[in-house]
């Protein structure tokens, strides 16, 4: 159970800028679901990923790891909603993480329980995109307070999230191309999601 995923997301891409995503992100499920036999007990089963998505819409913390210029990992803990079959998050436009994802736009998000024999845990590998569109950026704020309550309340303009504390924030969106996630206690198991 301890044993690491196998990700093999590439962190060596490089571009000028994060890319844009104008409009929403495909929302279809993962193209298979695949159990690790390896890493689970003999009567586990694959976690749907209905569970997964439940999970992502429930918690309130997640882990963002990104890739700093010299190759050395980032990780800091963020706010994110699941929307358009997307994670999202938001972040200053001076912030490191900011600053990594215009260099390098490949990703890591994680969310679960501290608990060794309970929970479920999750690994999303996927590209964050820069947020654009109006309309989806409405609703992302509209989602971000439901989520957060009124302390998270954006207001969008010129393609970003503004607080009424003064403070701007870009959006990124973050569509898995793989995800893992681990049951704990018993049975415990590795499910593995691929999209395409």
């Amino acid at each position: 159970m301890g044993t690491q995923p196998d990700t093999d997301a590439n962190t060596n891409s490089t571009a000028a800028a994060a890319p844009t995503c104008h409009g929403g992100p495909a929302q279809g499920g993962p193209v298979s679901t695949t159990l690790d036999p390896r890493y689970s007990t003999p009567d586990a089963e694959a976690v749907p990923w209905s569970a997964a998505e439940d999970l992502l819409n429930r918690s309130e913390v997640f882990w963002l790891t990104t890739v700093r210029p010299d190759g050395r990992p980032h990780v800091t803990p963020l706010l994110a909603v699941w929307q358009h079959g997307a994670l999202h998050f938001a972040t200053g436009a001076e912030e490191r993480k900011a600053r990594n994802l215009a260099q390098n736009q490949q990703v890591i998000l994680t969310t679960g329980t501290n608990s060794l024999s309970t929970g479920l845990d999750l690994v999303l590998e996927g590209e964050a995109s820069l947020v654009s569109d109006t309309d989806r950026l409405t609703s992302l704020a509209t989602a971000w307070s439901t989520k957060y309550g009124p302390d998270w309340t954006f207001h969008v303009a010129d393609g970003t999230f503004h607080h009424p504390d003064g403070a701007s924030a870009l959006v990124f969106a973050v569509p898995p191309h793989r995800a893992f996630g681990f049951t704990k206690g018993t049975p415990f198991s590795q499910t593995r999601w691929d999209f395409g």
